[in-house]
């Protein structure tokens, strides 16, 4: 299997931050790490892409920015029929973490992700699937 090189452009913190890590956990290769991220992502979304699948969609916000949480809600009631729960955390005075567990088509879970990720003040968002029926 061949090799390519490509360049991306990150913020200087974020890869300071990236690099600090990789060297406490024992990693001497940023593109091995990069690698093995894409490769995850790419299972990931081979996951999601098929028939039914149960999850979660956790997301972090800075809950002072404008009708956020108004937004993230109303989202969420447009999905209803795929949501199990939510769980509202409060991580200090200014971020939140919520976590919403899914099951349901795997397209329309998608489509839920999508755009909760979209919404300004939405600082990270990730979703984990724990299991799929196909």
């Amino acid at each position: 299997m061949g090799k390519i090189r490509f360049s991306i452009s990150v913020d200087k913190k974020l890869l300071e931050e990236f690099d600090g890590k990789i060297k406490n956990y024992g990693g001497d290769n940023r593109s091995k790490v990069i690698a093995e991220l894409i490769n995850k992502y790419i299972v990931e979304k081979k996951s999601i892409e098929g028939e039914y699948i149960t999850g979660a969609i956790s997301i972090v916000y800075n809950h002072h920015q404008r009708l956020i949480g108004e937004k993230l809600t109303d989202i969420q009631h447009s999905f209803h029929d795929i949501i199990v729960s939510s769980q509202h955390i409060h991580l200090n005075h200014d971020i939140c973490f919520e976590i919403i567990v899914v099951k349901g088509k795997a397209r329309k879970i998608d489509k839920l992700y999508l755009r909760l990720k979209q919404v300004k003040g939405v600082l990270n968002s990730y979703i984990t699937i724990a299991a799929s029926e196909s």
